[in-house]
């Protein structure tokens, strides 16, 4: 028994007195490849989509649980990193939606959804009818999410209900078209 308590009380001095330092890190050879870091090149995004008559492409876009627009398309073209892509739509219609419950659906050949400029436009001769009954048109519409303002240009005619009608080169306008300045 006696072995045994022997061999425990020599390696129980052996450790106790053995407090080894870590090693010293040393920096590896300084090169000027050394410091250079790779960046990451962002994915790209091509995306293509094609509708039917009785199915067309349907994006919703929403902000707070409420419908900010809603289009339909026959088609679209998607290219872009996330988050900044651009979609081209062919034969869009688009609804736009303010907070107070007024709307405005606007169609035309070619719609654009530009998530980096936050933008809706709507291109190459755009028809439009407001919630109120009035009407518009215009060659091109841009949507701006971020103020929620319309802006118009190209052969403006917007018509009221009892058929006052404006004429322009260009306005600006909430979506309800009851706060205009046209140009």
């Amino acid at each position: 028994m006696r072995v045994p308590a022997a061999a425990a009380a020599a390696w129980l001095v052996a450790t106790a007195g053995c407090n080894p330092q870590p090693p010293k890190a040393t920096p590896p050879p300084s090169t000027p490849a050394a410091h250079v870091r790779p960046t990451a090149t962002p994915l790209v995004l091509d995306i293509r989509g094609q509708g039917a008559a009785n199915r067309p492409v349907h994006l919703i876009q929403q902000v707070h649980n409420r419908v900010d627009y809603d289009l339909l398309a026959s088609s679209y073209e998607s290219k872009g990193p996330s988050g900044l892509a651009r979609a081209v739509f062919s034969d869009a219609r688009v609804t736009f939606r303010d907070p107070h419950g007024s709307s405005i659906t606007a169609s035309a050949p070619q719609a654009l959804v530009d998530q980096g400029a936050n933008t809706v436009t709507l291109l190459d001769g755009v028809h439009a009818r407001s919630s109120s009954g009035m009407t518009l048109q215009c060659t091109q519409l841009v949507y701006d999410r971020a103020s929620g303002m319309l802006h118009g240009k190209g052969a403006v005619v917007v018509t009221d209900p009892k058929g006052f009608r404006a004429t322009g080169s260009s306005f600006d306008s909430d979506i309800s078209l009851t706060h205009m300045r046209m140009r």
